[in-house]
């Protein structure tokens, strides 16, 4: 019987849920606006005619214009409403397979985590909240230095996407942040 190999990881994340100071229709809107969709159209021109990562990397910097990209999203408070739930609530997957590349040429596990999974919802006061998972948090797990680098960028760059979207950015976040290389 071949020998099978299992590994466990318990390791924290910081998950930030952050008061966007506005309506759960404004932020929707300015959020899916600076993360547009992913085109999938040209990436599967891309993937057609068999082009360079350099024309992947270029096409992806072209559709992400502050970094991010949206793979998937869901309205689940539409659906929760159905259970008779209160409350508003989208959820996405967000990110860049070009920076996801960097990690996943060291470890393809890191796909657990990338793309990065956001949420727009509204807390029990009717007050809306973008919450994600810090990214540095989840790629520190994987124990790779290049892995926990990109991690960080990532910080930086969630960090820069709040700017965009004009939202106060929790000063550990920020701290956080200003730690990458």
């Amino acid at each position: 019987m071949p020998t099978q190999n299992f590994v466990a990881v318990p390791h924290e994340v910081v998950r930030w849920s952050i008061d966007t100071g506005t309506s759960f229709e404004d932020f929707r809107a300015r959020y899916e606006a600076a993360v547009p969709v992913l085109d999938i159209d040209r990436m599967t021109q891309l993937r057609t005619e068999r082009a360079s990562w350099d024309t992947v990397v270029a096409a992806a910097a072209e559709n992400a214009p502050h970094g991010f990209m949206r793979f998937w999203s869901t309205d689940v408070g539409a659906t929760m409403r159905l259970a008779g739930n209160p409350g508003l609530c989208a959820s996405y997957l967000m990110g860049n397979h070009t920076i996801a590349e960097r990690m996943y040429r060291h470890d393809p596990a890191v796909m657990l985590y990338a793309p990065l999974r956001t949420a727009i919802h509204q807390d029990r006061q009717g007050a809306t909240l973008f919450s994600i998972d810090q990214p540095s948090t989840r790629f520190s797990s994987f124990d790779v230095p290049d892995i926990a680098a990109v991690g960080q960028e990532l910080d930086r760059k969630v960090v820069n996407l709040l700017k965009v979207l004009d939202v106060t950015i929790p000063p550990a976040l920020s701290a956080a942040a200003a730690n990458v290389r």
